[in-house]
């Protein structure tokens, strides 16, 4: 997950430095023709933008690379498979420790390895059981909400890289304003557009990411809250049964 996230960001570093020579290149080769014009509409508004534009960019790569991830990595079947409920229940219900711990052994999901460290505390009875239950599924929780930080992150940062191209660019329409004066709009113009242009783009970053983050939070909320009620049932299942032994 973190390798994937390290090459992810690796990728974004070499596209942010190829980019401000490669494309001033190729555009200086083309004939300017209207339709290439519209073409290079986003580049020259990521142009003008100015230097604050390259770590917006950056962030949106990141959180992109981690949205990808959370939509492959939050499905129900890598989380909570049926088949597998079927199987460690028909286990699980016969008191099979063995066949119980195979089953959660061949299966890579949150709910298996959870219920396999209950397993494994078998012996030492009902509140072992539960103690290590408990213990595993903190720590799927938060390997579910691990990097969903990176999101909220980004969300809250773009904005802020935003505001901060704004007052750049203020500063720079003031300092043309301070040195020209007033009488030529068209020079203050390019510090007022960066001004402008940078807080749409940390917006338009940032919104988009803030909505993914707690759309990916709650989806692994529920996930967590599933979790805990099917184990919560299998270890009432199990009490009962003992209670039922020992009568």
């Amino acid at each position: 997950m973190t390798k994937r996230l390290f090459i992810a960001a690796s990728l974004a570093l070499a596209v942010l430095t190829i980019t401000p020579w490669v494309l001033p290149a190729l555009a200086q080769q083309q004939a300017p023709t209207p339709s290439t014009n519209e073409g290079w509409v986003v580049f020259n508004l990521f142009r003008r933008g100015g230097v604050v534009m390259y770590p917006i960019l950056f962030c949106s790569i990141i959180a992109l690379a981690v949205s990808l991830e959370r939509l492959f990595n939050l499905r129900r079947t890598k989380i909570i498979h049926p088949e597998f409920l079927d199987d460690i229940q028909r286990h699980w219900f016969r008191h099979d420790v063995t066949k119980a711990i195979e089953a959660c052994q061949g299966w890579d999901i949150s709910i298996a390895r959870i219920l396999k460290a209950g397993l494994l505390r078998f012996e030492f009875g009902f509140l072992e059981i539960e103690r290590a239950i408990e213990g595993a599924g903190n720590h799927e929780a938060g390997l579910l909400v691990s990097n969903l930080r990176v999101l909220g992150a980004v969300a809250n940062l773009a904005p802020m890289l935003g505001l901060l191209g704004t007052v750049m660019g203020m500063i720079k329409a003031f300092n043309v304003i301070s040195q020209s004066g007033t009488g030529n709009p068209g020079l203050v113009a390019g510090g007022i557009s960066e001004a402008l242009i940078t807080t749409a783009a940390g917006l338009v970053v940032g919104i988009p990411v803030l909505a993914l983050y707690h759309y990916f939070r709650g989806r692994a909320d529920k996930f967590v809250f599933e979790m805990e009620e099917i184990s919560l049932k299998l270890l009432e299942e199990l009490a009962h049964r003992q209670k039922e032994l020992v009568d």
